[in-house]
C-alpha cells in the first residue's frame, strides 16, 4: 500500500467520523428545538390561562365597584331628598 493511499483512507475515516460527528449533533439540534418550541407552546397557554383568569377577576371586580357606585348614588339621591324636604319643611 502507498503512502498516498494510507493517507487518504485516513482522510476517509476522518470525513466519514466528521460527517457522522455533523449528523448526530443535527439531530440533537432538531430534538432541542422540537423541545423548545413545545415548551414555548406550553407557556403560551399558560399565559393565555393565567390572561383569562385575571380578565374574568377584573370583570368581577369592575361589577362589584358598579354595584357600589349606583348603591352611593341612591344614598346620595335619598340624602339630597330628605334636606330638600327639610328645607321646604323648614320655609313652610
Amino acid at each position: 500500500m502507498t503512502t498516498e493511499a494510507i493517507g487518504g483512507s485516513r482522510v476517509d475515516i476522518a470525513v466519514a467520523r466528521m460527517e457522522r460527528a455533523i449528523g448526530l449533533l443535527e439531530q440533537r439540534l432538531a430534538q432541542r428545538l422540537a423541545e423548545a418550541g413545545a415548551q414555548a407552546g406550553d407557556l403560551v397557554a399558560q399565559d393565555r390561562a393565567q390572561l383569562a383568569a385575571d380578565l374574568d377577576h377584573a370583570r368581577g371586580r369592575q361589577r362589584e365597584l358598579e354595584e357600589a357606585g349606583s348603591q352611593a348614588s341612591q344614598a346620595l339621591a335619598r340624602a339630597i331628598a330628605e334636606l330638600q324636604d327639610a328645607s321646604v319643611g323648614a320655609e313652610a
